[in-house]
C-alpha cells in the first residue's frame, strides 16, 4: 500500500469523509493539521498549488479535495 497524506483542518467536513472513508478501508495515514502546523501548511502549498483542504497524497500523485474515485484508483480500491 502506498504512503498516505492527509492535510487538514479540524472544521473540514471533506477531511473528516476522507479519514472515514480512509479508515473504511483500512488504508494508514498520516494526518496533517494545516491549521496548526505552518511547515505543513507551507509543504500542501508547495505540492498542490493552493491553500484549500483536503490535500491529499498518495504515493507522490496528490488528490485535491476529496475525489473519492481519485483516492480508490491511486490506491489500487475497487
Amino acid at each position: 500500500m502506498p504512503e498516505v497524506k492527509i492535510y487538514s483542518t479540524p472544521s473540514c467536513a471533506y477531511c473528516r469523509f476522507a479519514k472515514r472513508f480512509f479508515e473504511q478501508n483500512k488504508v494508514k495515514y498520516t494526518e496533517y493539521n494545516v491549521a496548526q502546523d505552518y511547515e505543513k501548511a507551507e509543504e500542501m502549498v508547495r505540492i498542490s498549488g493552493q491553500r484549500g483542504v483536503p490535500v491529499i497524497e498518495i504515493g507522490g500523485k496528490v488528490i485535491i479535495g476529496f475525489d473519492q474515485g481519485a483516492v480508490k484508483v491511486a490506491l489500487g480500491i475497487k
